[in-house]
């Protein structure tokens, strides 16, 4: 999230183009609101909601011609933990070319619940939480329906992981 906030700062009026592609029905359009009214001189030029689900061939379709037609240089894509990855590992593979619709690069950043805290719909952990690196203690703690697996089993095989590497088996 402050990688997201300090580049939308330090890119302001510069004439880059970003787009938001993510997060729950109306969360896209509220990063959007929030954005533009700390950092006014920021071009947004759309923003795309998906449904809870890879996108469906004609859902693909609306999103590359939204793409076509704005021609962002960023796209910013908060969706959890592996979705952002598989949806931008999927859309850079399918249109590797796409600088033939617009003709300048375009990189894609992986966000995940940054578009929820910019936005002001879920509050962020204190600043000393966020040092104490147990925020994902805090996040847990403020929805733990929604995030009790990922970062209790999740996290435990990873770890698991790591040990077996580290043991060299």
């Amino acid at each position: 999230m402050d990688v997201m906030k300090d580049f939308l700062a330090c890119t302001e009026g510069s004439g880059l183009r970003h787009f938001f592609y993510g997060g729950a029905e109306g969360v896209a359009d509220a990063l959007k609101d929030s954005v533009l009214q700390n950092y006014p001189k920021t071009e947004i030029v759309g923003t795309f909601c998906p449904p809870f689900r890879p996108l469906n061939d004609y859902e693909e379709a609306c999103l590359l011609a939204q793409l076509q037609e704005t021609k962002p240089h960023c796209i910013w894509v908060g969706l959890s933990t592996p979705k952002q990855e598989r949806f931008m590992a999927h859309f850079v593979r399918k249109y590797l070319d796409i600088n033939q619709y617009w003709g300048h690069g375009l990189t894609l950043f992986g966000v995940g619940a940054a578009f929820d805290f910019i936005s002001g719909r879920v509050k962020q952990a204190p600043c000393w939480i966020q040092r104490s690196g147990f925020e994902w203690l805090y996040r847990v703690y403020a929805d733990p329906k929604r995030l009790w697996k990922r970062y209790t089993v999740n996290n435990t095989k990873f770890v698991f992981k790591i040990l077996l590497q580290l043991a060299k088996f």
